[in-house]
């Protein structure tokens, strides 16, 4: 699931190899590279030769792949409806803005968790 939903998100920003997979999820290339292979071998995963550049391999997140985020992310869903169920519609909508904006600053910090170029370099 975890490599999985790495893939997905690599793909709608446009960078998806085993290195993108390993720094997304915070592992080394080795261990990214055994879990890819693992997700390809379920069939959640593709790995194939880059258009751009045949030397590099690009993983792609396969019909199965998408269903099983599907389900996932239905899953969450629901636990989350079970969560908050008596929070006001307004504070759901609150926390998930929040949570939208922290995934996209996510993305701004550099693998020791220090910020990235163009951020203040606080996360608190």
């Amino acid at each position: 699931m975890l490599v999985t939903e790495a893939v997905r998100s690599l793909d709608s920003r446009g960078i998806v190899t085993i290195n993108a997979v390993a720094h997304e999820i915070g592992i080394d290339q080795s261990g990214a590279s055994r879990m890819v292979k693992d997700a390809v071998a379920a069939g959640y995963l593709e790995i194939k030769p880059s258009e751009s550049d045949t030397r590099r391999r690009e993983v792609t997140v396969t019909a199965a792949g998408l269903d099983l985020l599907h389900d996932a992310h239905r899953w969450q869903e629901a636990v989350f409806d079970q969560l908050s169920g008596q929070w006001t519609d307004q504070q759901r909508t609150e926390f998930h803005h929040a949570m939208l904006r922290l995934l996209e600053r996510s993305h701004t910090l550099d693998t020791d968790g220090q910020a990235g170029p163009g951020t203040t370099g606080r996360c608190r």
